[in-house]
């Protein structure tokens, strides 16, 4: 009668350990990825905003919009190896307000047909770019605008204003 050989059963008994111990650690990695993959897809809470900025609605925000011109802004796209489409939009920002804007915020958008946006974004230019801008001074500003697709509509582009700051 054969007597079983408790090296063999020892080897096997720790293959299979290794085996669990391994699955589990693959578990708890893809899990791990899981999770940072889908806090990454949320990105910020929102758009950027400029703090305590003249907006639509008030008096000065009328006043002063007319003054601060925006070029007719100019785009170029490019493919990534993602497979999305990148739109990079920019314009030349010109201050004729007579102030110092030290606060500046700009809407990017690429829309449809029918004007609605296809992707959006807003972006502080001032402070974050650029210190402050002078009066009668002029800034280039561009706003990259990802993730569209070659089905999306994109007939026009536009930029604009939304909110600024005048140093006191």
């Amino acid at each position: 009668m054969a007597v079983p050989d408790r090296r063999t059963e020892a080897s096997e008994s720790n293959r299979t350990l290794i085996i669990v111990v391994a699955v589990a650690a693959a578990v708890v990695i893809a899990l791990l990825f899981y999770v940072l993959m889908r806090a990454g897809g949320r990105g910020p809470a929102g758009e950027p905003t400029l703090p305590g900025a003249i907006r639509a609605g008030s008096p000065q925000f009328e006043e002063y919009k007319s003054k601060i011109f925006l070029d007719d802004p100019e785009a170029t796209e490019a493919k990534r190896a993602l497979g999305d489409i990148v739109m990079t939009l920019q314009t030349t920002v010109r201050n004729v307000t007579g102030k110092t804007l030290n606060g500046l915020e700009i809407r990017a958008a690429v829309v449809d047909y029918e004007s609605q946006p296809v992707k959006e974004r807003t972006v502080v230019v001032i402070p974050t770019r650029q210190a402050e801008l002078a009066p009668n001074k002029t800034m280039q500003v561009n706003v990259m605008l990802e993730g569209m697709s070659d089905a999306d509509a994109r007939a026009n582009i536009k930029m604009e204003v939304t909110g600024f700051k005048f140093k006191e």
